[in-house]
C-alpha cells in the first residue's frame, strides 16, 4: 500500500515538475497566438486598404483581407504549438486535416464549392457593389460578397443570400455595369390618327424629359409595332442612367410615359 502511495506521489510530482518546466513554453506558445491574431487581423485591414485603394474594387479587397487573416492566424496557431513542444499535435492536425478532408469534402461539398467559385469570383465576376443585377429569378442591388454567399438587396426591402457557386453557373444580368438601360413601352392611337405626327410627338416629349438620354451611341425611336383591333400600336424605345436603377430608371420611365400620354 505504501509503494503505492509513494508512486502515486512520485508521479505526482514528475507532472508538476514537467508543468513546472513546460510553464515558460506554453506562456510563449499563448503569447504567439495572442500577437498571431492581433498581427493577422491588422495585416488582413492593411491588405484590404491596400487592395481597395489599387483596384477601387471593395468586394475583392473585403474577401482577399478576411483570406489572409484567416490564414495568418492558423499559421500562428501552427507556430505555437511547435513552441509549446507540441509538434507532433500540429503535426497529427495538419494529416488529420488532409485526411479528413477526403471524407469532409463529400460532407461539405456545397460549402467546398461555394468557398472555390468565391475566390474565383473576387478575381472575376460580373458586378461590383450597388450594381443592379438579375441573378437566376432574383431582381437587386449587390450588397457584400462573403466566403459562401453574395448578398442582394431586392428592390422591396428582402435580403437575398445567394450561393457563390449558384453565382457562378447562374446567368447574370447586370444592368448597370455602364449605366445605361433602355426601356419601352407601348402606346396605341386610333386608325385616323396620324402615325407621324404622334411620332413626331413622343420624340418631343422624349428631347424635353432631362433624364432621358440620346447621343451617338444611345439613340431613342419610335416604330410602329401592331395593328391591333382597334389602335395602331407604336413601340417607343428610349435610354436611361442607371447608375441608381432603383429612382432614376424608375422614376424615369413613369415621366416619359405619363408626359407622352398628356401630349398626346
Amino acid at each position: 500500500m505504501n509503494d503505492q502511495v509513494t508512486s502515486v506521489n512520485d508521479s505526482f510530482l514528475n507532472f508538476y515538475d514537467s508543468m513546472i518546466d513546460q510553464l515558460p513554453k506554453i506562456g510563449l506558445a499563448i503569447l504567439i497566438i495572442v500577437l498571431g491574431i492581433l498581427l493577422a487581423s491588422w495585416i488582413g485591414r492593411f491588405a484590404r486598404r491596400r487592395i481597395s485603394a489599387q483596384t477601387e474594387d471593395p468586394l475583392m479587397s473585403r474577401f482577399l483581407g478576411q483570406s489572409i487573416k484567416y490564414i495568418l492566424i492558423i499559421i500562428s496557431i501552427m507556430l505555437a504549438l511547435n513552441a509549446a513542444g507540441l509538434g507532433g499535435i500540429a503535426t497529427g492536425i495538419l494529416t488529420a486535416a488532409g485526411a479528413g478532408a477526403v471524407v469532409l469534402g463529400f460532407a461539405f461539398k456545397d460549402i467546398g464549392e461555394n468557398f472555390i467559385a468565391g475566390i474565383i469570383l473576387a478575381f472575376n465576376r460580373p458586378f461590383d457593389v450597388n450594381d443592379t443585377v438579375e441573378i437566376g429569378e432574383v431582381f437587386g442591388k449587390v450588397k457584400t460578397m462573403e466566403f459562401r454567399y453574395t448578398k442582394l438587396k431586392t428592390f422591396d426591402g428582402k435580403d437575398v443570400y445567394i450561393p457563390n457557386s449558384d453565382v457562378l453557373t447562374e446567368p447574370v444580368t447586370n444592368y448597370t455595369e455602364d449605366g445605361f438601360f433602355r426601356w419601352n413601352f407601348i402606346i396605341g392611337i386610333a386608325y385616323e390618327d396620324n402615325i407621324e405626327g404622334a411620332k413626331d410627338t413622343v420624340m418631343k416629349t422624349l428631347r424635353n424629359e432631362p433624364n432621358v438620354i440620346e447621343d451617338e451611341e444611345h439613340e431613342n425611336f419610335v416604330i410602329e409595332d401592331e395593328l391591333a383591333t382597334s389602335t395602331v400600336n407604336l413601340k417607343v424605345f428610349f435610354w436611361v442612367d442607371t447608375k441608381d436603377f432603383r429612382r432614376m430608371a424608375l422614376i424615369t420611365k413613369g415621366n416619359v410615359v405619363r408626359n407622352v400620354k398628356e401630349a398626346l
